[in-house]
């Protein structure tokens, strides 16, 4: 690229970024899929500021990784556009919205055990957010998959998913084996990923054009590790030797780290397992509270596994309550929800400051490529997947799993049918998809409808 088409290029400024970030982490609603949606909605269609390719290759990454992948998605491209600033920036920020309101819901849920205005507030938020997704499956969906194998990968990580409760690991897992042998026998059916193009291709994106990434070193993955690794474990061992291995802190830091470690495929692939742990092994939750505090989750901003702070705001609190700390119930509460938060999503920035300099050195490896690809198709069937799941859920009260052998149908119960949410849903696609309106206002329309609905 010339010199001079250089100097018509502006950077990403910082203080943009940071402002756009804050913009996403308020509408990060809708778990993963809605999450995803709105990033991708505003850094590639709007912004224009990473192309549609480079986009779905991090996005296949942090697919691979343990933890909320929207989250990771966002340190990712944080990362690319201002390095370690830019990446903290992004990850804090689109979990900080979520830690402050689960916490302020928190405390009123302890106190008083109501939290039904969130509801009120959030009833036409989640029809605007499945008009997002089913927007993003679509778009993501005629870019990436081009060839008949795409498309029946596509299909059976779908299948696979929704009907069989295969594990989502495994659906990635098979999808990149597929792409890289298959790209070997049929290279033309693999079509990868293409990081870098013509400078005039509509594709480039803004960061190709003024940005070169350094490639990985051995010295900079030890600095990483060792900055990250302390910043996660430290704290713990630090809670071990203070307060002792019973302390209800040390515990809950331990056990959110082992979660944090093991939640591939998303918030609900674990939250069975913490929600047995912290009723049965625990005892910070009583029976059926796991649910109040998914519905705190799904309802406000940020990564649905935020519910974590919910759990140990809770057993906090009643530990104190029952005259086992010093401190109040308020203020315990608010230390688990700081510990929990902490050890949460501190391993993420890890995973991504570690690998994504490989993963961006070896964008252009044909091999690698064509198994992301691969990926990339399964993605959009996982996306799909989360968006069936979430609209039966929002649309219907009572959903049940029913199983037939090896076959699960998610069978919603027609008489729980919520004619509102349904008549709001269909308001939402229809502003999206006929009327073209802006994402912001789809969710300032539906906000505002779904308020005034709510009490009729």
């Amino acid at each position: 690229m010339s010199s001079a088409l250089k100097q018509k290029i502006d950077p990403i400024s910082l203080r943009e970024a940071f402002w756009v970030w804050v913009k996403i982490a308020l509408l990060s609603f809708g778990g993963p899929a809605g999450q995803i949606a709105v990033m991708h909605k505003t850094l590639v269609d709007e912004k224009k500021w990473i192309s549609e390719s480079r986009f779905i290759h991090a996005l296949n990454y942090c697919m691979l990784l343990p933890g909320p992948e929207a989250q990771q998605l966002a340190i990712y491209i944080g990362w690319l556009m201002h390095r370690w600033v830019g990446g903290i920036i992004a990850g804090a920020l689109f979990v900080l919205p979520g830690f402050v309101s689960i916490l302020f819901l928190s405390i009123i849920y302890a106190l008083y055990g109501e939290v039904s205005f969130v509801n009120a507030l959030f009833f036409g938020l989640k029809p605007a957010v499945i008009a997002i997704v089913i927007g993003a499956v679509f778009k993501i969906g005629s870019k990436t998959l081009k060839t008949k194998a795409m498309v029946v990968i596509s299909a059976l990580s779908f299948v696979a998913l929704f009907f069989f409760d295969v594990p989502f690991p495994l659906v990635i897992l098979a999808a990149a084996l597929t792409g890289f042998i298959g790209g070997q026998i049929a290279p033309q059916q693999f079509v990868a990923l293409q990081p870098h193009k013509a400078a005039n291709d509509n594709d480039e994106d803004l960061l190709s054009q003024y940005q070169t990434n350094a490639p990985p070193s051995f010295l900079r993955s030890l600095k990483v590790l060792i900055i990250f690794g302390g910043l996660w474990g430290i704290p713990i061992l630090m809670l071990f030797a203070f307060l002792g291995p019973e302390n209800i802190f040390t515990q809950q830091s331990v056990f959110f780290s082992k979660t944090a470690v093991i939640t591939f495929g998303g918030a609900y692939a674990v939250l069975a397992y913490i929600a047995q742990q912290a009723v049965d092994n625990y005892g910070w939750l009583k029976p059926g509270e796991m649910l109040d505090g998914l519905g705190m989750a799904e309802t406000t901003p940020g990564p649905l596994i935020q519910v974590v702070q919910f759990v140990g705001f809770m057993g906090a609190f009643r530990a104190a309550e029952g005259g086992g700390m010093s401190l109040s119930p308020v203020w315990a509460g608010v230390i688990a929800s700081i510990v929990t938060t902490w050890v949460t999503f501190v391993p993420c920035f890890l995973w991504i400051f570690l690998g994504a300099p490989y993963v961006e050195h070896l964008r252009n490896n044909k091999h690698l490529s064509r198994a992301l690809s691969a990926i990339t198709a399964a993605v959009v069937g996982v996306v799909l997947n989360l968006a069936i799941w979430f609209a039966l859920h929002v649309v219907f009260k009572t959903v049940e799993e029913k199983s037939f052998g090896p076959l699960n149908v998610h069978v919603p119960d027609i008489a729980t049918l919520d004619l509102k949410s349904l008549i709001l849903a269909l308001i939402a696609v229809a502003l999206t998809f006929i009327l073209k309106m802006s994402m912001m206002k789809v969710i300032g329309i539906m906000v505002l409808l779904g308020f005034g609905v709510y009490y009729v």
